[in-house]
């Protein structure tokens, strides 16, 4: 029998062990922390930030069936997400499980395409934390920032100056100790969850039912495409997932904390969009920061000013997680150098600051310089892509590997990948051809890339590593 192509070639152990001798991250998460790092980032940065262009846009009051049809494409996906994850729980995500499912370069591709998700989902969430604490200083202490400063060339500024500002001060956070993010995080998802309840507490008395008429005013198509944009607010599971080696007991909790994280955020996402499309005309939440627009024209004194400061915060929050989800993945694939080797190089705290470095200037620039909406679309369909690869993971390791241990066995195989599949299809053929353009741009750069560095400097490609090799890839 013949071996098959390189490319195709998979690597179940170096997929679990990493090669000896090459960095690696220290395992301090627990389940709380693992739960707490995926509800932060889930239940804070979406909803936060792209309810109002969902809503205004794509689905209006039906953001809520929106949301439904979203997280329950999440559940099937995060089932899928969790059988991996207990099989290989090494920093990567969809990336690692795909080299131990699919081959290099498959795994190659989807870590490319997962970079685009993380480096750009941090822009967005930058956006919408610029946008909150724009309206809250204008809102709450008259202040009104020039547009030079506060929007980028499409929106006739010149640069987004808060958003590059919050990213700066979260790659000082995250050049230090993981267990420092974890307390940070643990200490800011109290206060997340908390605001999310108060805006449907005290939300709910202000609602105009006639804001709920037409419910959907797009129809059947826009609910589905609401639950297109709305999947960028589900990203956390996948933040979960990228933490694996950092987790204790990784095979246990990590499909724990992965589930539990995607049911919590439904719950909650659905009762906050139904409150804010009952409170404010849809059409007027087409903006980075709806609850802030929505609570600030309810004139309800000092407790609307309460929810807009704990939105800032959660916001805070979540851009923390997501540009520490980013680092972790480009470190996997550093590491297995399909990308240099050299940038995944750790401190003396065991972080790798070169990577978090540069990935926060890249997520930086693109926040300074670009719109919500394009910036929440690109974020999806590269997304939905990685999902879509996960689910196929599962079915292909069922079939070639079936009789190897899974500490957490995804139910209802094959019907719920395929399902999980068909979800992540229905979604992306919903997103704007122009998407599909910058997408389709990203993925042959990263064709290029693969071909010209990774293929020929990949641990696949040097099956005896020297000093001189890694001196070389650095």
């Amino acid at each position: 029998m013949t071996s098959p192509p390189r490319w195709r070639r998979r690597l179940p152990d170096s997929a679990t062990r990493p090669e000896a001798g090459s960095p690696t991250l220290r395992r301090s998460l627990g389940r709380i922390d693992l739960t707490a790092m995926g509800v932060g980032t889930i239940v804070g940065a979406g909803i936060f930030v792209i309810t109002g262009v969902a809503a205004a846009e794509k689905a209006g009051p039906s953001i809520v069936l929106s949301f439904l049809l979203a997280g329950t494409v999440c559940v099937l996906v995060a089932l899928c997400y969790s059988e991996l994850a207990a099989m290989v729980p090494v920093s990567g995500s969809a990336y690692t499980y795909t080299y131990a499912t699919l081959g290099e370069g498959p795994a190659f591709l989807v870590g490319w395409n997962l970079l685009l998700e993380f480096v750009i989902a941090g822009a967005a969430v930058a956006i919408g934390w610029s946008g909150s604490v724009v309206s809250a200083l204008d809102t709450m202490f008259g202040l009104t920032l020039p547009t030079a400063i506060t929007a980028g060339p499409s929106e006739g500024g010149i640069v987004n100056l808060p958003a590059v500002l919050v990213i700066g001060v979260i790659v000082a956070v995250l050049v230090g100790e993981v267990s420092l993010t974890a307390r940070i995080t643990k200490a800011l998802v109290a206060v997340t969850i908390g605001v999310l309840v108060l805006v449907v507490a005290i939300g709910a008395p202000h609602i105009d039912i006639g804001n709920w008429t037409p419910f959907a005013p797009f129809g059947l198509g826009g609910i589905i495409g609401g639950a297109a944009i709305a999947f960028f607010a589900f990203l956390g599971f996948d933040v979960v997932a990228a933490s694996a080696e950092e987790a204790r007991h990784p095979r246990r909790d990590i499909p724990f904390a992965i589930i539990g994280t995607v049911l919590i955020a439904t719950l909650l996402y659905a009762l906050v969009s139904a409150v804010l499309t009952g409170i404010a005309p849809f059409a007027s939440l087409n903006n980075a920061s709806p609850i802030a627009t929505a609570f600030g024209n309810l004139r309800i004194g000092w407790i609307g000013n309460v929810i807009v400061i704990a939105s800032i915060i959660a916001l805070t929050k979540g851009l923390l997680l997501i540009v520490y989800a980013q680092v972790r993945l480009m470190f996997a694939m550093c590491r297995d150098r399909l990308l240099p080797r050299g940038l995944a190089e750790t401190s003396k705290r065991a972080t790798p600051v070169r990577l978090t470095l540069l990935l926060g200037v890249v997520c930086a620039t693109i926040a300074g310089l670009l719109p919500i909406d394009i910036v929440v679309e690109l974020v999806n369909i590269g997304a939905l892509s990685a999902f879509a690869v996960v689910c196929v993971g599962v079915l292909v390791l069922r079939k070639l590997e079936p009789n190897r241990e899974r500490p957490f066995r995804t139910p209802l195989v094959p019907l719920v990948p395929i399902l999980a599949l068909i979800g992540c299809v229905l979604l992306a053929t919903t997103l704007d051809g122009l998407t599909w353009v910058r997408f389709g741009v990203w993925v042959v750069v990263g064709i290029a890339v693969y071909l010209g560095y990774g293929r020929k400097r990949s641990s696949l490609a040097q099956p005896t590593i020297t000093d001189s090799t890694v001196s070389a890839d650095r």
